[in-house]
């Protein structure tokens, strides 16, 4: 058995884990840029909560001032539900459920300046579900502004979100990983790289100012060092996640899980 990621390319059971992965990626990604940016430029990290509206819709926000409480960090509030108020009323016990606020993150480069340059976006299952229409916004005014955009979706699962076409493949039915970039200075020309399940991710060719050469972002590496750092080789592999993948790919994907050593 071996810690390493048993697919040479994307591992579909990550998955199942993504909002993990996708906070590890980021890093990854980030880090991997910045050592390669000209002089002037930087990469962040940058991170917003994902709000639902009445209608099912999600929304990013991004606070300039935050403040929070110190239940938040552990203390629990002296006043709880169902104490009598000043009116001796006593209200109904409710009942409590913890729901976990979905963090969106994604990556800028800019200027010493803050003039932004480029945005990479690694999609979430909310950015292909309740979230898509404020996704597709968001990059309608990245573009309109005159800003790159690289956006990379690794997820089975999910309506097609990116803005280039799917491809041959996805429409035969194979699990098809896209990664599309858009040009400020050509933004009706999409630079789209395919990979099917079997193949490993692509070294996509990220766009700076226009009087700098691009930098590379060579996504294998990093998606295998998220299987491993996250020790992923532990998990139970099977049933992978998602929709259901044809014949011929569910066998090899089982190929895989039993050559290293992960079948049950």
């Amino acid at each position: 058995m071996t810690r390493d990621n048993p697919f040479p390319g994307m591992n579909p059971f990550l998955e199942r884990s993504w909002q993990d992965v996708h906070t590890s990626l980021i890093s990854y990604i980030r880090d991997s840029l910045a050592e390669q940016l000209p002089r002037g430029l930087r990469a962040r990290a940058e991170e917003g909560v994902a709000l639902e509206d009445g209608d099912g819709e999600s929304r990013i926000v991004r606070a300039d001032v935050a403040v929070t409480e110190s239940w938040k960090h552990g203390t629990a509030p002296s006043w709880k539900p169902g104490a009598a108020n000043s009116h001796g009323l006593i209200a109904t016990e409710p009942d409590y459920m913890i729901i976990e606020e979905e963090v969106a993150r994604w990556i800028e480069i800019s200027d010493t300046n803050g003039h932004l340059i480029t945005v990479l976006e690694v999609l979430s299952p909310t950015n292909k579900s309740t979230g898509r229409k404020t996704y597709c916004s968001k990059r309608r005014d990245y573009i309109s502004g005159g800003i790159n955009v690289v956006e990379i979706d690794l997820l089975r699962g999910g309506e097609h979100t990116v803005s280039a076409p799917l491809n041959k493949y996805a429409r035969a039915g194979f699990t098809c990983y896209i990664t599309c970039v858009t040009r400020a200075a050509a933004p009706s020309v999409k630079e789209v790289y395919y990979t099917l399940l079997h193949s490993p991710l692509p070294n996509v060719s990220i766009p700076l100012r226009e009087k700098d050469e691009d930098v590379v972002l060579v996504l294998q590496p990093l998606i295998d060092r998220c299987y491993r750092m996250g020790g992923y080789d532990q998990e139970r592999h099977e049933h992978v996640p998602g929709p259901p993948m044809n014949e011929d790919e569910s066998t090899w994907v089982q190929q895989q899980i039993k050559a290293a050593g992960l079948a049950e």
